[in-house]
């Protein structure tokens, strides 16, 4: 039987994207709260959501080429396999921030932000309900989240996607009424959601908005193409992707797009395409101009998914730390070290939560149900 294939650098590539999540939330944070940021900068404002594509893209390319390997080695997919091993590694510390979030950090002062309490008062049963179903980005656009579990959106996004991609593996003839089932379950759900709410329809038409931006079920599929193209090894695509020439126009077409911060309608698309193309290259060309293989970007991203989910928790407590030991301290060296303390805290937590909690865990759901 063929060993599976092992993809480099993509630790690197989730350390990528979670810091630019930490970034964009710190600097967030800092704007509603009145401290001096860069918040209104266009960079600023996409960089959380390129972060978090950027982690859906790589999903997307990872997720499909386990499906087409466990496929092409076992002559079929274990849809139900694959659900204990998505399930046991996310929803254990998922769970727990939902548990941390409505139960535990309203009571720590330390913790508080301006906004929370209505949240953990008016539609506390349909919050819950929705966040105990693990859909998330529901809940967010219908009746909003607490700021410490607001990020937790994109886990609902990813589990939908994951309800869908299997079955399309899985079942490669019946790809289109799959499709269909799929789009036809998700647009009743919100649905009904809306119906429940009853908003005006101008705040209708938000969240109809604010649901379709967030719901990148192309970005994660873009990813799925990237992976068909190794696992079929298509190298008249492939040899054009992997040249040296075509890797720096296209870094540099990237980097000028980026640092421009210029939005524009379908923008998330077109970095999409820039992301499957880097994930390509770092991960599958012996003749990448990028590597990110060291110690540090490796285990940033082993610990990429507590960093993503506790970071806003060390946000505001760091926040509120230095507001109560030094409230009149301004300037570059409150910055710093505002920077400083919430990255070391959140890589700190999370490098515990990946040992002692997550660890033991992926091990359990490798043993128990991997292939």
């Amino acid at each position: 039987m063929e060993k599976k294939r092992y993809f480099p650098n993509l630790n690197g590539i989730r350390c990528i994207a979670a810091l630019l999540v930490v970034f964009h939330h710190l600097e967030q944070a800092k704007h509603a709260l009145g401290i001096a940021n860069i918040y209104e900068f266009p960079i600023i404002q996409h960089a959380g959501r390129l972060g978090v594509g950027l982690f859906f893209v790589l999903s997307g390319f990872l997720i499909t080429y386990l499906l087409l390997e466990e496929r092409g080695r076992f002559g079929n997919v274990d849809a139900k396999k694959f659900y204990l091993r998505r399930v046991f590694r996310i929803w254990p510390i998922y769970f727990l921030m939902i548990g941390l979030s409505f139960f535990v950090f309203p009571h720590i002062d330390i913790l508080d932000y301006p906004g929370v309490e209505e949240k953990l008062t008016v539609n506390l049963s349909e919050r819950l309900t929705l966040l105990l179903l693990v859909l998330p980005n529901f809940a967010f656009v219908l009746y909003d989240l607490p700021y410490w579990c607001a990020q937790m959106w994109s886990i609902g996004v990813e589990e939908q996607f994951y309800y869908l991609w299997p079955w399309l593996i899985k079942y490669p003839k019946r790809r289109l009424p799959i499709i269909l089932f799929f789009l036809a379950l998700t647009a009743g759900m919100l649905y009904l959601g809306l119906e429940m709410v009853d908003p005006s329809d101008e705040a209708r038409s938000e969240m109809i908005s604010t649901f379709l931006g967030q719901f990148r079920i192309q970005t994660m599929a873009l990813g799925g193409f990237c992976a068909w193209l190794v696992y079929k090894g298509k190298t008249g695509i492939l040899d054009v992707v992997f040249r040296k020439d075509v890797q720096i126009v296209a870094y540099m077409m990237l980097l000028a797009l980026f640092f421009s911060g210029v939005h524009f309608y379908g923008f998330l698309e077109v970095y999409a395409l820039f992301f499957g193309f880097f994930i390509l290259n770092v991960s599958c060309n012996p003749n990448t101009i990028i590597s990110l293989q060291n110690p540090v970007m490796d285990h940033l991203g082993k610990v990429s998914y507590g960093l993503y989910l506790y970071h806003v928790v060390v946000i505001v407590l760091i926040v509120n730390l230095l507001n109560m030991y030094a409230p009149e301290w301004k300037g570059i060296g409150y910055q710093v070290t505002l920077y400083v303390l919430t990255f070391i805290c959140s890589v700190l937590v999370s490098s515990l939560s990946y040992s002692y909690f997550e660890k033991p865990l992926l091990a359990f759901k490798d043993r128990r149900f991997g292939r």
